[in-house]
């Protein structure tokens, strides 16, 4: 049986050992760039153009190795996309089913259905990319800290290491990745996508919108959760105001 001066000896070594491995890790914390949302504060908005852009680019580069498990077709309506132009969006895509036989079988994506992942599963994702497992992007913008401000930082935090930094194997040089080092290459590139609205696909604009769209994602109810509550304010202020209202009269007299 341990000694009370061997218990609170053995918690101080502890609380040390904690204290010593967090040191590093603040050491190591990184100040994002913040950028300018148009869903920021309690009546931001989501920018219909930006997110549309940035689902663009998540079909024609990001899908390419990140699945979105939790996303269906059907959520592209909340962007402003039509729901015809949706329905074709999903019929480009072939999901399992099963045929009338009992065999494995493929058909047309529908909107009712879930974005269709680039692998079969996690095992095939490392088999095919040398180990590494890309995240899955269903709730990205919520699961990294700093939220849009980190997608869209680490897309352009791209570059040459510093003089003297050794990078390894199959790693990338990214200062705004913890660590520094990145499995993922640069996916974007300037002008790498074509917008069907014309703008101009700088670096910049690229991940801007394609952190707008990974924030809707992973926040499709923002909007209304956020006219929920400025109703349940005004809602509070009034009935505050009434109750007082009412405490005047009522004590009128006894004042």
């Amino acid at each position: 049986m341990m000694r009370p001066a061997s218990v609170i000896a053995l918690l101080g070594a502890c609380v040390l050992g904690f204290a010593t491995a967090a040191a590093p890790a603040r050491a190591q914390e990184i100040e994002l760039p913040t950028q300018s949302w148009s869903f920021n504060g309690p009546f931001g908005t989501f920018d219909r153009a930006s997110a549309q852009r940035g689902f663009q680019i998540y079909n024609e580069v990001c899908s390419n190795c990140h699945s979105m498990k939790l996303g269906y077709y059907r959520n592209l309506t909340g962007i402003g996309i039509p729901e015809e132009d949706i329905k074709a969006i999903a019929a480009t895509k072939m999901v399992p089913t099963i045929a009338d036989d009992g065999t494995p079988a493929e058909r047309p994506a529908l909107p009712a259905d879930h974005f269709k992942s680039p692998y079969a599963n996690d095992k095939a994702a490392r088999a095919a990319l040398n180990g590494a497992l890309p995240p899955d992007m269903s709730v990205l913008e919520k699961a990294r800290a700093g939220g849009a401000d980190y997608i869209a930082d680490l897309l352009n935090g791209y570059g040459d290491p510093p003089p003297g930094m050794k990078i390894g194997d199959g790693l990338y040089y990214n200062k705004y990745f913890p660590g520094h080092q990145i499995a993922m290459p640069q996916p974007l590139q300037p002008d790498q996508i074509v917008y069907a609205d014309g703008t101009k696909a700088t670096l910049e604009q690229e991940a801007h919108d394609v952190a707008t769209f990974l924030t809707y994602m992973a926040n499709p109810e923002m909007e209304q959760r956020k006219r929920i509550g400025v109703k349940a304010v005004i809602f509070l202020t009034l009935l505050s105001g009434l109750t007082y209202a009412v405490k005047r009269k009522v004590w009128a007299d006894v004042h």
